[in-house]
């Protein structure tokens, strides 16, 4: 597929949302589902490498997904476990950096290993960055922040008057990167469930009913063809 160039997003988040209701539709049980988004996320992430995407960030656990069913929970971990073991292994021979967005110390020693691991194997990769937001809610990343701008204020190390937007985004899980220009959501719903909040105050939103294990490269194709028809005007005339 051919884009315009001059006009390709640069950062482009995904919901992966829908796992659970494809299996569903298949009288398969919810892990099922979510062994299948990861297929389709290794596939769509290796795409995205291949057109020269520098960033893509997905929606993997959020802080509010501990209230599913206790099995779901302990399948979904130890497939996103098994999922950075494996990335890992295969650091040298895929240039996808992968990095982490949220709290990870509420997650097990084990699953922090994996994820410490695949960071440092994977971190001097100059493919793809592929961001992955686990145990993430964008008003929790928001309150941490506002906390960590406090205490560097009352230790003297900034002054109030230096807070505007950069320094809170340099505070973020995303420090150091551009903000999505282009979010999408699968599975027909539309809204934002608390991904990255104060990242996509001026993104580009597409919601596609199908649900994540149906996503195709084609449809990421035609979502970055969509986007380049649209006029990005950040608050101006």
């Amino acid at each position: 597929m051919e884009f315009k160039k001059e006009n390709m997003p640069k950062h482009i988040a995904i919901i992966m949302d829908g796992n659970r209701r494809w299996a569903r539709a298949q009288g398969k049980s919810a892990s099922y589902g979510h062994k299948q988004g990861a297929k389709i996320l290794e596939k769509i992430v290796r795409y995205a490498n291949q057109i020269g995407l520098e960033y893509i960030t997905v929606y993997a656990f959020s802080t509010e997904n501990w209230k599913r069913a206790e099995e779901e929970v302990n399948a979904l971990m130890m497939l996103l476990q098994s999922y950075l073991d494996d990335y890992s292994k295969r650091a040298d021979s895929e240039n996808i950096r992968v990095k982490i967005l949220g709290d990870i110390t509420a997650l097990s020693q084990g699953m922090q290993k994996s994820i410490l691991n695949c960071m440092e194997r994977t971190k001097n990769n100059t493919g793809v960055t592929f961001n992955i937001a686990l145990n993430y809610g964008g008003r929790d990343e928001i309150i941490k922040a506002v906390k960590s701008i406090a205490t560097n204020i009352k230790n003297g190390n900034i002054e109030v008057t230096d807070i505007n937007e950069n320094l809170i985004s340099d505070y973020l899980y995303t420090q150091g990167q551009p903000d999505p220009d282009l979010v999408i959501r699968t599975s027909g719903e539309q809204r934002l469930s608390n991904f990255l909040p104060w990242q996509s105050v001026y993104s580009e939103f597409l919601f596609i009913n199908k649900n994540w294990p149906d996503f195709t490269e084609e449809d990421l194709d035609n979502a970055i063809i969509e986007y380049q028809k649209r006029t990005r005007k950040f608050g101006a005339n």
